[in-house]
């Protein structure tokens, strides 16, 4: 289990905010040193960040492989002729490319900002028969959007990590029973990563395959959007969709609704015919007949899903992270350096670490009062202080960073079900 001192960590807390920031998420985590600004939407995961990003990963690749999705990774790079078969490759049809051309022989090329098209094309390769299906197919990956004006933080940048699953089936009701188990998978990966309590599965347009498609929107008031959630059920309507028509489908009353602003964390799509037909994605029946294959689209950011956690779960302090996809379970803080507080510090981290516990042990040489500032900002669930006056009493102090509640316990409490709580915080 993992143990590291925060002296050896490269990083560090600021003093003072970003100025050149407006969203929490950003200013937090870039003073609480999780993540560095390159340049305006773009953002280089540091290591405490990137143990935040990599479980917050692991939570949907569980999920999503519960339900049957297999893990690719596919190239940034991509062929325009792939793209014209949609029409997509066109600047006036998607305006946020990234192009680019090689310096030998002017051949241009694409920076993925979605895959259908390339997927498409690659299962072609594979599906012949109604044997082959149905499959699911996902990828965390990189991809590029050219945001006009990028100035939410993680939540929307420029280059950004993306969990974008696709399903391929037979017909619309084999497509149906797996769209259902994507929207169970997401309502699981939110209430995981702490945000299910605020997460709503939103009514949005589906375009020309399906009435609606469903977005996953999170209450905050950094949202974007206006959602106007039933106050019964907690399905939500997005407000662009929102009429006496769409109310009426779905049972809502108008005057249960409250409107509520909100960030979109996740979204799926039913996407019928839409890419199999340009790219002639056909599978043959039982009868040999010739059937196009019926596709879906299910997307979620990690790195976004990690901004509007600090959005929506922080204070005037610094972060608070859930249990789950915190850096680590406790923060260590060790005041001074005598012999008998060493000893116990370290005596401390073995039964956390036998325990799975992961710890951030603060060795430093510094202040008290800037150890538990520092230790604030952080959000790591537990601080456990060890201090003089603690090894005298034969004590250790912990503090709840949700509640703040500050408590002491004696040594002899550190039992092995004690410390399976901190993983659960």
């Amino acid at each position: 289990m993992v143990i590291m001192l925060q002296s050896h960590l490269f990083t560090k807390t600021r003093k003072e905010t970003p100025k050149d920031e407006v969203s929490k998420n950003a200013l937090l985590l870039i003073q609480a040193g999780f993540i560095h600004k390159e340049m305006a939407g773009v953002y280089s995961y540091l290591p405490l960040g990137l143990r935040v990003f990599n479980k917050i990963c692991n939570i949907i690749r569980e999920e999503v492989e519960a339900i049957g999705g297999q893990e690719v990774f596919l190239t940034v790079f991509q062929d325009k002729a792939v793209w014209e078969k949609t029409g997509r490759w066109s600047d006036e049809l998607v305006d946020n490319w990234f192009k680019t051309e090689s310096k030998y022989g002017g051949q241009q090329y694409g920076l993925g900002f979605t895959h259908e098209e390339p997927l498409t094309a690659l299962v072609k390769d594979y599906v012949q028969s109604y044997r082959d299906l149905p499959i699911a197919i996902y990828q965390i990956q990189t991809k590029f959007r050219d945001e006009k004006r990028p100035k939410s933080g993680v939540m929307r940048g420029r280059e950004f990590v993306m969990k974008d699953l696709y399903s391929f089936s037979r017909t619309e009701e084999e497509h149906n029973i797996f769209y259902e188990k994507a929207k169970q998978a997401y309502t699981n990966i939110f209430k995981r990563v702490g945000l299910g309590d605020k997460t709503h599965l939103t009514f949005s347009s589906g375009g020309t395959f399906s009435k609606y498609s469903h977005e996953f929107q999170t209450e905050s008031e950094s949202g974007e959007d206006i959602i106007y959630v039933d106050t019964k059920s907690g399905l939500a309507v997005n407000k662009e969709v929102l009429n006496d028509e769409v109310l009426k489908d779905l049972g809502l009353s108008r005057d249960a609704l409250i409107e509520k602003k909100a960030v979109e964390v996740g979204n799926i799509f039913s996407l019928g015919t839409r890419f199999s037909e340009p790219f002639e994605l056909v599978y043959s029946d039982e009868k040999g007949e010739k059937k196009p294959v019926i596709m879906g689209s299910y997307g979620i950011g990690p790195g976004r899903v990690m901004g509007v956690v600090v959005e929506t779960l922080s204070d005037d302090k610094g972060i608070i992270w859930p249990a789950s996809i915190t850096p680590f379970h406790v923060h260590l803080l060790r005041l001074g350096d005598k012999k008998e507080v060493v000893e116990a510090s370290e005596k401390t981290i073995t039964l956390l670490e036998q325990a799975g516990i992961e710890v951030l042990y603060d060795d430093r040489d510094v202040s008290a009062g800037e150890k538990f500032a520092d230790s604030d900002l952080l959000g790591i669930p537990a601080r456990f202080v060890i201090s003089d006056r603690m090894v005298a009493e034969g004590k250790i102090e912990v503090k709840m960073r949700k509640d703040g509640v500050v408590t002491t316990i004696d040594n002899s409490s550190l039992s092995l079900e004690y410390l399976n709580q901190l993983k659960d915080l």
